[in-house]
Order: C-alpha cells, then sequence, then structure tokens
C-alpha cells in the first residue's frame, strides 16, 4: 500500500489535535482533515469540572491551540458536524449534514459520552452531565444562586465537582456507592484523606443505595429516587455516573467493539483505521487483557503513538503502545498525582513525607510489586517511583550496591 495521501481524525478533542499536530511534525503534508462533533475549536476538558465550573477561568482559557496555530497545520477543519459512519472498505466517512469525507487512513479519536439517569432521556432544567464545555457552563449558571446540589456518582468528576460547588457556597451532597469514594482509583489511604476533606468542608455523602432514576416535576429536576425506595431532594443534580465509548456510529463499520474499539498493541482497529485517546481500547502489556484509559495524558501520548505507527505503513517498524498510566485531580487546594493503578494494591509503602501532613509520596505494592504509586505535593519524589511502576519492580527495592573497592 502506498502511503496515505487523505487522513482524517475523527475527534476534534485533546488525542485528535495532538494526532494531527503529529501528523505534520513528522513531514505529513497531505490532506487532513478533522471532524468534530462540537462548534467549538479544540479545548481541554479537565479544567471543565474545576477551573471553568468555579468562574475562575472563562471558555477562551481552556482553547489548546489559537486560530493562527490551527491555520499553520493547514487542516480541513470541520466542526459541529459529527460522524454517522464509517464505511471501512471504502474508506469514507459519512457525516451528520450528508457529506462524505474520503481518507487513505482514519484515526477515532471520538471519546466518550456521559451515562445519564434513567428519567433523563430527555432535557430537564437542573438536570447535568459533565463532559463539554456547553455542559460546564450549563452548571455553571445553576449554581450561580447556591442552592442544593446532588452529585451522584463516586468517581473523580463527582468528587471534583463537589469540591468546587461547596466553594461557591452550594449546599452539596455526594451520592456514592463505596465506604471509601476514589479508593478503587486512588488507593484506600489516598481516598480516605480526600474524603475526610470532603466532610470537613460541609459536603455531606450519603453512601449505600445507588440512584434508580431522576425525579422531576413541571420539566425540571426534584432529586433521585433511591434503590431502598427513599427519595433525595435537590434543586440541581448532577449525574457524574461514568462514561461509555462514543463508538456507536462505528456499529455496522465491521469494527470490533467490546467496550471500547478494539486494537491491536500499535493501536491500529483495523488494515487503515487506528484509535487514540479514551474510546480506544488495547491490550495492557502486563495482562495481556484489553483496557481503556479516560485521562488526560494518555488522550496526547496515544495519539503520538497512532500518528507515527500509521506513517510508518505497513513495512515500517511498528512500536507497541506501553504507556504508564498518569492522572492528577485538584481538590481544596492539593493537587493529587497517581501512577500506574494505585486502587489494585494490597499495601501502601510512604517513601517521603506524611500522609497526616498532607504530603507524602508512596508506592503502592500488590503481590510484592509496584503496581502503581500516589501522593501530593511532593513531585520529585514520585516522578522517581514511575519507572518501578512501569517495570513492577519487587518490593522493597533492592539495596544499594556499595561501591567496588
Amino acid at each position: 500500500m502506498s502511503a496515505p495521501r487523505r487522513i482524517a481524525v475523527v475527534g476534534a478533542g485533546a488525542a485528535g489535535l495532538h494526532t494531527v499536530e503529529a501528523l505534520r511534525r513528522a513531514g505529513y503534508d497531505g490532506r487532513l482533515t478533522l471532524i468534530g462533533a462540537e462548534d467549538a475549536p479544540p479545548y481541554d476538558r479537565p479544567p471543565l469540572s474545576k477551573h471553568l465550573l468555579s468562574g475562575q477561568w472563562q471558555p477562551d482559557r481552556l482553547t489548546l491551540r489559537d486560530p493562527r496555530a490551527l491555520d499553520e497545520l493547514r487542516l480541513d477543519l470541520r466542526l459541529g458536524v459529527p460522524a454517522q459512519r464509517l464505511d471501512r472498505h471504502t474508506r469514507t466517512i459519512h457525516l451528520a449534514d450528508g457529506r462524505r469525507v474520503p481518507c487513505d487512513a482514519v484515526v477515532i479519536a471520538t471519546g466518550v459520552r456521559p451515562r445519564r439517569l434513567p428519567g433523563a432521556d430527555t432535557p430537564l432544567a437542573g438536570a447535568h452531565v459533565l463532559r463539554t464545555l456547553a455542559d460546564a457552563l450549563a452548571l455553571r449558571e445553576d449554581l450561580r444562586t447556591g442552592g442544593r446540589l446532588l452529585v451522584v456518582g463516586g468517581g473523580l468528576l463527582g468528587a471534583e465537582a463537589a469540591a468546587t460547588a461547596v466553594g461557591l457556597g452550594a449546599e452539596v451532597t455526594w451520592l456514592v456507592s463505596t465506604d471509601t469514594p476514589l479508593a478503587a482509583v486512588l488507593g484506600t489511604e489516598t481516598a480516605a484523606l480526600l474524603t475526610g476533606l470532603h466532610r470537613e468542608h460541609g459536603v455531606r455523602i450519603h453512601r449505600g443505595a445507588a440512584a434508580t432514576g431522576l425525579l422531576h416535576r413541571n420539566g425540571r429536576a426534584t432529586g433521585v429516587r433511591l434503590a431502598d425506595g427513599t427519595d433525595l431532594a435537590a434543586d440541581t443534580v448532577l449525574m457524574a455516573v461514568g462514561s461509555e465509548p462514543a463508538t456507536d456510529w462505528l456499529a455496522d463499520s465491521g469494527l470490533r467493539l467490546e467496550g471500547g474499539l478494539v486494537c491491536d498493541a500499535h493501536c491500529a482497529a483495523s488494515p487503515g483505521v487506528w484509535a487514540a485517546g479514551d474510546a480506544a481500547s488495547w491490550p495492557d502489556p502486563h495482562t495481556g487483557r484489553h483496557r481503556r484509559l479516560e485521562q488526560r495524558t494518555n488522550a496526547t501520548e496515544q495519539a503520538l503513538h497512532a500518528a507515527r505507527n500509521l506513517l510508518a505503513g505497513p513495512d515500517g517498524t511498528l512500536q507497541a503502545y506501553t504507556p504508564v498510566p498518569y492522572l492528577w485531580t485538584d481538590q481544596y487546594g492539593l493537587r493529587v498525582q497517581a501512577y500506574g493503578r494505585p486502587g489494585a494494591a494490597d499495601r501502601f509503602e510512604p517513601v517521603d513525607g506524611s500522609v497526616a501532613e498532607h504530603r507524602f509520596a508512596a508506592a503502592c505494592v500488590r503481590d510484592g510489586r509496584v503496581v502503581g504509586a500516589v501522593g501530593i505535593g511532593a513531585a520529585r519524589a514520585l516522578r522517581g517511583l514511575r519507572a518501578q511502576v512501569a517495570a513492577h519492580s519487587p518490593w522493597p527495592p533492592d539495596p544499594p550496591r556499595p561501591p567496588a573497592e
């Protein structure tokens, strides 16, 4: 197969933007189309639940590249028009406006979409998800008057939104299903620290029964009903109940869709079709099982990897994608950073600082191997653990060898 002269990237978020930039930096000078479902040019999502929701930032500060930088990429930029179908055999992308984009290769970077509670199938005032710029601005408007906010979902998004909202003066209830929310992501010790901070700042944490549906009256959300039959009342409801890959438009493409767009170790889903970012599922180098990462750093790193392998061609040397997962979260003035899978550990081994002082770095160990690292305010020590996470090194580490005499 000859080198592609027409490449289309579907998804204009961080993964899509970094893909087109990597292609141009590598010398690709053919037609390059970037397709995005939202009207806005590529912007950063992590600040939505923090800086933008709080009002500290305005939307223009989230933009990843200014118009001049986008112009320099020489893109066929299609914003505000979702992709509806991919004909894999003719390499044609069908858009919602009826137009078609033929290409020699395509990179899927469509990310995820938020799940909603039963009863939220039609728009309701006061019922929100938080994925897009428009979502964040709508929730921010509802929080301007304070009132009662119910955050449903015990993940990072729910935690960040709860912390931001209570800082705005809202009366916040956080509905979670586990005793220590975030433990599966950050490990029990770090999650317990953050849970305590939420309580100290006035967040009411409601554990136990899951929400089974959204309550509403006269076109406005009024709370949720729980599995035990009780109701929780609220003026505003944020549904932070997880997400699913935005791959439904690929349903009849013949591509394998199982918890994401299934790829090989090189980020290829099929000949001429690649994937990067939240929607991509590829084999974990340690377990062999397919996994997805909904992490900002992964969106960037996997985009660069997919672009490199795409340009290598079928006869080139392809590189396996073997990332060290990395995430961060900002809550109550603290930045928590984590590598690997701290939530999978059975031992928490501090190497610097103190959890009680809210400044520490720790190795997260399972079956005698380092599977993750987590820390607050100890970035240098935490970075020192990254290589051990990548290698699944034994713990405790081997003592340094004495110098040769």
